[in-house]
């Protein structure tokens, strides 16, 4: 196997961290509403567990009201009773077919903590990315003892590495800022 091949297959390990990051990242709280706040919520119908995205259309018609409009009627208490359990601070109104979820302004105390949050997420993704690049390592470091890589490949290897490692660390860097700058 070749360093490129080496390269390339511990790439999309990065580019799976950062996806998930960033969809952890999105549901993060703030001060406009989106759809991603809610759609993971586990609501439970008919004896079995869904997201609330596959159970509801989601939408946002304001920036502080989140509009969850269920495909059947029977819906609405299941999801009505989730959201409640969830722990978003949000109440739902039911109106006819439709429950809208209204935004509490977010106090400075509050903000404050969900950058804790983020900053915790962020840390949690470049974890994941640290391990990912130890797993291409090792690799690299078993074909050079076994005569595959020569031990200048394998330098090279942990340098091409470790531009990756900062390219990726890069893109966290500037999805924490976005959002906190979103936050406060």
């Amino acid at each position: 196997m070749s360093l490129k091949e080496f390269i390339d297959k511990a790439k999309p390990e990065f580019d799976k961290a950062l996806k998930f990051l960033t969809g952890e990242i999105d549901k993060i709280r703030t001060s406009r509403a989106t759809p991603s706040l809610v759609e993971d919520i586990q609501v439970t119908a008919f004896g079995a567990n869904y997201s609330l995205n596959q159970l509801a259309a989601i939408s946002c018609p304001e920036p502080s009201q989140i509009v969850i409009q269920p495909w059947d009627a029977s819906y609405i208490e299941p999801i009505e009773k989730a959201i409640g359990n969830s722990g978003l601070g949000m109440s739902a109104v039911v109106d006819k077919n439709l429950i809208r979820l209204n935004l509490p302004t977010l106090t400075e105390e509050y903000r404050k903590s969900l950058v804790k949050v983020l900053n915790q997420k962020a840390e949690d993704g470049r974890q994941t990315m640290r391990h990912a690049r130890e797993e291409a390592w090792n690799k690299i470091q078993k074909a050079e003892k076994a005569g595959d890589l020569s031990e200048d490949d394998k330098f090279k290897g942990k340098d091409e590495l470790q531009k990756l490692i900062d390219e990726y660390n890069k893109k966290i860097k500037e999805l924490v800022e976005r959002k906190e700058r979103d936050l406060m």
